[in-house]
Order: C-alpha cells, then structure tokens, then sequence
C-alpha cells in the first residue's frame, strides 16, 4: 500500500508546486504584458492615422459587433478603430485608421492566430492584402478580392472592415 501512496503524495505535491509558481509568474507578468499591448497599440494608433499627434478614446459611443474601441485623432485627422474578428485559426485583432473624409488610411494586423502560410497571407503585416484597403471607402472597400486558400481569413478581415466603417459612421455622427 505503500507504495502506491508515496508516488501519489509525491506527484501531487510536484503538482502543487508547479501551480503555485505558474500562478506567481502570471501575476507578475500580467501587468507587463498589458503594458506592452498597450504600448503597442498606442504605436499602430500613429501608425494607422499618421496627420494625428494625439488620440482621445470615444467611450460614450455605442459599438456595433467586432470593434473593441473607437480613438478620435486631434484636429481634423479622422478615427482609429480597432477590431477582433474570428477568423480560421482564432481571433484577429486589428487596427484601422479612416480619414475625415472616409477612406481608409492604413489597416494593421496587431496579432492573430491564422495558420502559417495559409492564412498569414492575409493578416500578416508584410503579405500586401492590408494595403489593398487603403484609400477604400465604404462603398468600395468590399471589392477587394479574398486571397485565395484563406476565404474564412479573407471573409474575417473583410467583416472587421465593415464593421470599422460602421464604428466611424458612428463617431463622425457622435462628433457632431
């Protein structure tokens, strides 16, 4: 009997251990991870909507589905939304900055978990379908084409799009 009690007490008491000490890591480095996204979105915020030098977050205004929040840039320069669609491989958060006049200045992928090769073709920074939607407004930004293998990826980013112009419609009326 013996023997069977002792590798059990054992592994329990490992396995105690091993979650106690996963449990202090994530404590401690919860608030730097939420530091870092916050750092970087702030860095896509001027990156999307490049004539803003500052940004105040709109949390006054009702956000249709997909959009997580709605930045109004200074001046005249438009809004920054951002997004998170499911797509293929889990969610996509990106970030989408729409001029005053309605046109898509940049989309940003900010992370993902599309399918290497497959759906990164979509949302990877660097693979081009982003900057397909520059200059789109809501009236044509459906007319760019899916990429082809990643239709459920294409069909996420595109419903994002839809749902950043319906953010924006919001926001220009909310301005007012």
């Amino acid at each position: 009997m013996k023997d069977i009690i002792k590798p059990i007490a054992v592994l329990a008491c490992i396995c105690l251990v091993v979650t106690a000490v996963l449990a202090y890591v994530n404590t401690v480095t919860s608030p730097i991870i939420k530091a870092a996204e916050e750092e970087n979105a702030a860095r896509a915020r001027t990156e999307v909507l490049t004539n803003a030098k500052s940004f105040e977050e709109m949390k006054d205004i009702k956000l249709p589905e997909g959009v997580t929040a709605v930045y109004k840039g200074d001046g005249d320069s438009g809004f920054v939304i951002m997004m998170q669609q499911k797509g293929y491989g889990g969610n996509i958060k990106l970030i989408c900055g729409i001029k005053n006049d309605g046109t898509i200045e940049a989309v940003k992928t900010l992370s993902h978990g599309e399918t290497s090769g497959i759906g990164s073709k979509v949302v990877d920074n660097g693979s081009g379908y982003r900057e397909k939607y520059a200059g789109k407004s809501a009236d044509d930004y459906d007319k760019v084409d899916a990429v082809s293998g990643a239709t459920i990826s294409s069909k996420a980013y595109k419903k994002a799009i839809a749902s950043a112009f319906e953010a924006y419609k919001t926001a220009k009326g909310a301005k007012a």
